[in-house]
This record gives structure tokens, C-alpha cells and sequence, in this order.
């Protein structure tokens, strides 16, 4: 099968599993991760069990666009666009304010980490989906964050609904996004470069 015909089978396949509540293991801007909907109580929780997660650690959302990050923030500090325009790599910023998802996504100060994703497949996933997805690093809670699809653990892949097969043959190795927290008054914190 080529890249193409993967790519749409994947999308479809997807839509199906995060409509129904399933988790995914996909490929990101950054990392593969395993994605699940982001408004969805019991499909976090779903995820959080796959990943043996602690229910207090955090997890990060993706955004297709600054139009639904909107959604999910009650304000957007001016900074951000700023931000945003000059971010070199996946930037991942944590808003006070979260709105519109899963209570058990969001942290108990009241924030969430997104990020507008810049990946073709992911935009395209949430773009159809109308809402944004649960990411989080495809690994065990604790264990050594994978850079390319060969490196996830084969008993991970066993525990999701459905594995993206579009990407998996890419070698070129990926890390995490930068991760900045923007306080009430517009303050940056530098969490991580």
C-alpha cells in the first residue's frame, strides 16, 4: 500500500475508533503518541490506563488551528500569537483557564497544555473530527520516550484501538515540543526548551 492510500485509510479508521470512544496510537509534529478525544471523560481515562498514568500527571492537547484553540482557553493572551509566529519547533503552551474539555484533562490550578499542531496528518484527524485530541508520548508512564514508531513497546501497541500505519516507516528520529506556561497576567515560563 502506498503513503496515500495509508494516509486516508488511516483517517477514516481513526474517525471511527475517537468517535467511539477508542484511543489511537498516531504520528505527531512531534513524537508518536497515543491520541484519544479530548472532551471525552471516559476516553481520557481509557488512555490514562493504557499508559499506566497517575491520575494528577498532566497530558497535553493538539489543536488543528488558533481559531479552535480559542474554544478551549478562556483567553488567549496577546503574547501567544507572538509566540506562536516565531516558535521554530512544536510549541506546547499551558493556559490558565481551560474550558470545553474533559475534567480529568485538565490540571487542578485550573490549566491545560495545547499545542496548534503543524503536522499534515494530525490537522487533517482533527480538522474532520471537529475536536481536539488527547497527545501524549507513546510509552509506559515512566518509561524512556520512543523518537521513532520501531522503538514503542510491542505490548503498547497491543493495548489501543487502532495503529496508524501512514508514517511508520519514517527513521528520521523526532523529540518533544518546546513547553512554555503563560501565568494570568501574561507572564512566560520556560518549561521546557
Amino acid at each position: 500500500m502506498n503513503n496515500f492510500s495509508d494516509f486516508s485509510i488511516d483517517i477514516y479508521k481513526s474517525l471511527e475508533t475517537l468517535k467511539s470512544g477508542g484511543v489511537i496510537l498516531c504520528p505527531t509534529d512531534t513524537v508518536w503518541g497515543l491520541s484519544c478525544d479530548a472532551t471525552s471523560a471516559k476516553a481520557v481515562e481509557k488512555l490514562m490506563v493504557i499508559k499506566k498514568r497517575p491520575q494528577n500527571m498532566v497530558m497535553f492537547v493538539l489543536v488543528s488551528n488558533e481559531v479552535m484553540l480559542q474554544q478551549y482557553v478562556n483567553e488567549v493572551p496577546e503574547i501567544v500569537w507572538n509566540l506562536l509566529d516565531v516558535a521554530d519547533k512544536p510549541l506546547t503552551i499551558i493556559y490558565p483557564g481551560a474550558k470545553n474539555l474533559a475534567q480529568n484533562l485538565i490540571v487542578t490550578d485550573g490549566s491545560i497544555g495545547i499545542r496548534v499542531c503543524k503536522d499534515d496528518f494530525c490537522n487533517t484527524l482533527i480538522s474532520r473530527f471537529k475536536k481536539p485530541l488527547v497527545s501524549t508520548s507513546a510509552n509506559f508512564s515512566g518509561e524512556k520516550t520512543p523518537c521513532i514508531f520501531t522503538e514503542i513497546s510491542e505490548e503498547l501497541i497491543k493495548t489501543v484501538d487502532y495503529v496508524i500505519k501512514f508514517k511508520q516507516n519514517d527513521i528520521s528520529a523526532s523529540q518533544p515540543s518546546s513547553v512554555i506556561k503563560i501565568g494570568t497576567r501574561g507572564e512566560i515560563q520556560i518549561l521546557r526548551k
